[in-house]
């Protein structure tokens, strides 16, 4: 018999989503790369605190969802993938709940005062992206899955601005067109991630009462955003050389669009079934990984 505090642990551990934290150094590496590619100096002290709040705040909206999902019965209902459906730790582990919830709540203070430091050293630019990541953390699951725009462009403002953008000015990045540009890559590619992860969880979803993208306007309006944001990401990069804000390097970082239009033919062919051939629910991961991570690269050495 397993031990049952062995088990809210193992539980816990699952909740926070582990290899979906990968998102979290990439975005935190963009924009460390950006304050290298404006001449700034990494200050690792601070660079491993600001990993350590982006950290929290993923392990902290993972948790959240997770337990509000396991409350609502959703868990419950869910065919899982390995990209999307939750999981799995609650309703296999129903005592852990407690936990978990815990586990967010302690994550999120974690992260709320690691922000309140940085702001106590007199960088006042993070307050307002700050304020709406918290914001976003706490309203995702409950308010934000029930209004198809904004759950559309949510993932990417919390990942793409106040993450990128965030870390930047707390390593004393100044407001450029290369930081804003840089952002905008990984917010096309996040909420390009979480569209494609809401497929296979369009019937279950609108069942506990979320109206998302996909549930509000079909599968094939929601292939046709996913196309456009695709477009918007590489459109982003090209902009970027063509107005010497990125190095021409940076042009490699087109090459993860191929993954792109590999998801994106898995939408358009299997739709809402796509979760039976993960096969382009990875690639859709991986390009997100790939693309800010080979930015990143082409700024700092390029």
């Amino acid at each position: 018999m397993i031990n049952p505090m062995f088990s809210t642990l193992r539980a816990v551990m699952q909740s926070t989503r582990g290899p979906f934290l990968i998102l979290t150094p990439v975005c935190v590496w963009l924009a460390a790369a950006v304050v290298l590619q404006q001449g700034g100096n990494l200050a690792w002290p601070s660079l491993l605190l600001i990993l350590g709040g982006a950290l929290s705040a993923h392990i902290s909206v993972n948790a959240i969802n997770e337990y509000l999902d396991f409350r609502s019965g959703l868990d419950l209902n869910t065919e899982r993938t390995p990209f999307s459906g939750g999981s799995g730790a609650l309703p296999a582990q129903p005592h852990a709940a407690g936990a978990v919830l815990m586990s967010g709540i302690l994550t999120l203070l974690i992260t709320t005062l690691i922000g309140l430091w940085f702001l106590s050293q007199g960088i006042w630019q993070l307050l307002p992206l700050g304020l709406a990541g918290l914001i976003l953390i706490i309203t995702y699951t409950r308010q934000i899955n029930r209004r198809p725009w904004l759950c559309l462009i949510a993932p990417g403002a919390g990942f793409g601005l106040a993450m990128v953008a965030g870390s930047a000015f707390a390593l004393e990045a100044r407001s450029t067109t290369t930081l804003w540009l840089a952002a905008l890559v990984p917010f096309f590619l996040v909420n390009n991630l979480l569209l494609l992860n809401q497929y296979p969880d369009i019937a279950a979803d609108r069942a506990v009462g979320r109206n998302h993208f996909p549930i509000a306007y079909g599968v094939e309006r929601s292939t046709q955003a996913y196309a456009l944001m695709m477009a918007a990401t590489a459109l982003t990069i090209i902009i970027g050389v063509v107005g010497d804000w990125f190095p021409l390097w940076s042009l490699l970082a087109l090459v993860p669009v191929v993954l792109s239009a590999k998801a994106l033919q898995g939408a358009r062919t299997l739709a809402a079934d796509i979760g039976t051939q993960p096969q382009f629910m990875a690639a859709n991961v991986l390009a997100t990984l790939l693309t800010p991570a080979i930015l990143g690269l082409t700024l700092l050495f390029g």
